[in-house]
């Protein structure tokens, strides 16, 4: 073995991921039913480790509120599980909370191939994280979050590392512990511990899973302090197909008490943006006024409505 080869096989070998876990160390004996209240069981170890996480994902948050505030962007680096997660929180964004396209963004090494198919190698090199970076056009104004559950994975360092450079706010999620966390160049690190997989080295399961629960904590709080969340239902829905146009009825019915029909009529008056239809109805005012008291409020519905 090559020095090089030694010492790459050494870093991997330490790392917290690549461990064994003592607890499922004759899973392959187990019958079915044990074998999936082994994972059960590791599986709940998750949410704990994410809680542990919370004052820093809450760091995380104003960062990326601030870069939306400011026209900035989200965008997630990652490879593997990791790169894949990210580009399906970013695509979610839009439908679920009425984000313009691009607003969160997700770019996986070996770029769309690699969302259904490994390109294998294509994390082994730093350069085409920070290339990467270059094409999405990174400026001071966005926030870039590299995605790792091993935190060494080149191409995410290197996206991480160049977007710093360029001067943008900088966030890492991974599953190592906190203390061998080593990243350069990085504002917020959120390092949920999961310790070591079922399957050693199988960082799809609890890791991608802390991941998961990570990303949509980040998205989620970040639009609901953007103002598209009311109470607790999605109102900036954009209404793209048969669904999402009875969902957008389903909660105008539900907060104001209308009826289908009446809330058919009211998304009509609303030119169906959900959040004009709703202050309209609870603050009894037109179409116009809505829209202004949304303007004045920064598009919160319930300081539209309260508003004299």
């Amino acid at each position: 073995m090559s020095p090089d080869a030694q010492e790459f096989f050494n870093e991997i070998s330490s790392l917290s991921t690549e461990q064994r876990n003592p607890r499922s160390m004759e899973i392959d004996a187990k019958s079915i039913p044990d074998i999936l209240k082994i994972i059960n069981e590791e599986d709940k170890l998750v949410p704990l480790a994410v809680e542990k996480e919370l004052p820093y994902i809450a760091e995380a948050v104003e960062k990326i509120v601030a870069a939306f505030k400011r026209g900035g962007r989200l965008l997630y680096f990652g490879a593997g599980t990791s790169g894949r997660l990210g580009v399906v929180d970013a695509s979610e964004c839009p439908p679920t909370f009425g984000a313009p396209y691009g607003m969160v963004d997700g770019y996986i090494a070996g770029g769309k191939a690699a969302m259904f198919r490994a390109q294998e190698g294509a994390e082994d090199f730093p350069e085409y994280g920070a290339r990467d970076v270059d094409h999405a056009a990174v400026t001071d104004k966005d926030v870039v979050c590299g995605i790792a559950a091993s935190r060494r994975t080149p191409y995410v360092v290197g996206a991480v590392k160049r977007a710093k450079e360029l001067g943008a706010a900088t966030l890492y999620v991974t599953a190592t512990p906190r203390k061998d966390f080593n990243v350069e160049h990085v504002d917020v690190a959120i390092c949920p511990y999961v310790g070591p997989e079922v399957v050693m080295g199988s960082t799809r399961m609890k890791s991608g899973t802390a991941q998961k629960l990570v990303l949509n904590m980040l998205t989620t709080a970040s639009m609901i302090r953007l103002g598209k969340v009311y109470e607790n239902m999605m109102i900036d829905l954009q209404m793209t197909n048969l669904k999402l146009k009875e969902r957008a009825k389903k909660v105008v019915m539900t907060i104001t008490d209308v009826s289908y029909e009446e809330a058919e009529e009211w998304l009509d008056k609303a030119n169906y943006h959900v959040k004009s239809a709703l202050v309209m109805i609870r603050a009894g005012v037109d179409y116009e006024e809505a829209k202004r008291r949304l303007d004045a409020s920064d598009g919160f519905v319930r300081q539209a409505i309260e508003m004299g």
